[in-house]
């Protein structure tokens, strides 16, 4: 029997697939972690649920002699959810204080990987190995096994030999074969044992990639035979997204395309993962959207991603939507927006001090507009809708569905208030089903918006 979130995805999935169609792009929030930084996202399915993986950036502790303006990671969570839009943290999963060989005071918890294998969760992350008898460090890749996608996980003592650098990435094959990637300087590639603790092959350095500029953070997946080597390059100044392709886990690969540009606002780095799920594929990514003075500290977003009929991928536009539906029922954040007028409408921080607070929209002028994809109304007309709004000669506002000229769905007329309010509103006409939401400003007073939700 299929589910009611199962069988939504599907019909998304196809829906997305329909030119100029509602559903393109789909919709959700982007962040999706929205209470601590995270980065470089390894989303893998576990029992018909999404878990991700990420790093855990934080600013630099006082007093560790560590450089203030670089990446500073000290553990690991992992998050799982079955719709893409509510995330569970399970806690932290490891940390550098575990792994015996792990230098605890380097804070290099960079971007780990978890794949199942007969029933047991291998979970890879490289981290500095404690000083050797002249006094030199490395970097080592260890593994910590747990029976759960959610631990507890017991590191191996030992890294594992023979693989020294970052960004692990685990592929196993249609054959049972496994593939451990990682960068330093050059993606390298080995085979694994079956107990996926031991490389099982000499490291090769895949060949074929671009010899400019910075490659790490490779991930490696197969859709319809085709083999796809993804990772971050830094052609210019800063990371974006590229991808080879082959016919085998191992290569050759050949340079095809980018999958996501540059940032337009200068996040120096960029790391992902590529997945399936419920027939749809999509991106998981990064970006400093909640620290964007310290390109240091991420978060992680996800986009729908399609393929081209020849298999090659078409480039991903990086939202603040990201993917999924929005309960009408819920407090819908229109800063995450999908369209936004040339004029009169923009988004702020609530508060710059404290950007965990989230972001506002702004709208400064008659026919201004935000607009905010794929709300579900569901089966039953809302009656009244609350609005959290700054207006402070008042306002008033339109609700309408699917673009700024579309059916009227409320009139709202906001008192004047010098504080943040709660509004709300009886209204008449409200729709049922998926559609596009609308907020449009008809006064000369700016007004500032927060959320707004319908009820019943």
């Amino acid at each position: 029997m299929i589910s009611n979130s199962k069988l939504l995805f599907v019909c998304l999935s196809l829906l997305a697939s329909i030119s100029g169609g509602l559903f393109i792009p789909l919709a959700a929030q982007n962040p999706i972690i929205r209470d601590q930084f995270t980065a470089d996202p390894s989303a893998r399915v576990f029992d018909g649920k999404i878990y991700v993986f990420p790093s855990h950036d934080i600013r630099a502790p006082e007093g560790k002699n560590l450089r203030k303006d670089w990446f500073c990671m000290e553990d690991y969570h992992v998050f799982s959810s079955e719709n893409l839009i509510d995330w569970t943290d399970h806690g932290v999963i490891l940390s550098q204080y575990d792994p015996p060989w792990v230098d605890s005071a380097s804070y290099s918890m960079w971007a780990p990987d978890c794949i199942e294998r007969n029933g047991k969760y291998y979970f890879y992350f490289p981290a500095h190995t404690k000083a050797d008898e002249n006094g030199r460090r490395s970097l080592g890749i260890g593994v910590a096994v747990a029976d759960k996608p959610e631990g507890p996980y017991l590191p191996q003592t030992e890294p594992i030999k023979g693989a020294r650098g970052i960004d692990p990435n685990v592929f196993i094959d249609k054959d049972g074969q496994a593939y451990l990637y990682w960068s330093q300087q050059h993606i390298y590639v080995a085979k694994l044992k079956e107990n996926m603790l031991e490389l099982d092959s000499e490291p090769y350095i895949i060949p074929n990639l671009p010899e400019k500029g910075l490659k790490e953070g490779s991930w490696l997946f197969e859709r319809e035979g085709i083999y796809y080597l993804t990772f971050p390059h830094v052609e210019n100044k800063t990371e974006r997204l590229e991808y080879a392709v082959g016919k085998h886990p191992m290569g050759p690969f050949t340079m095809t395309g980018v999958i996501m540009d540059e940032s337009p606002t200068a996040c120096w780095t960029n790391h992902h993962s590529i997945l399936e799920y419920w027939g749809q594929w999509y991106l998981f990514y990064h970006h400093n959207d909640y620290s964007p003075d310290f390109d240091k500290n991420r978060s992680i977003r996800i986009d729908s991603l399609f393929f081209n009929e020849d298999g090659t991928i078409q480039k991903v536009q990086p939202s603040l939507r990201g993917v999924g539906l929005t309960p009408a029922n819920t407090e819908i954040q229109l800063d995450r927006y999908s369209a936004l007028s040339p004029d009169g409408a923009q988004i702020a921080y609530i508060d710059k001090n404290r950007p965990f607070e989230g972001w506002k929209t702004i709208l400064t002028k008659p026919g201004a507009w935000v607009q905010y994809n794929a709300v579900d109304f569901g089966n039953k007309k809302k009656k009244r809708v609350q609005i959290r709004a700054l207006a402070p000669q008042g306002g008033i506002l339109e609700l309408r569905l699917n673009h700024p000229g579309g059916p009227l769905l409320a009139g709202l007329t906001l008192p004047a208030g010098s504080d943040w309010e709660n509004y709300h509103f009886k209204i008449k006409n409200t729709g049922r089903g998926i559609d596009n939401l609308i907020v449009l400003l008809r006064s000369e007073s700016e007004l500032e918006i927060d959320w707004l939700q319908f009820q019943p």
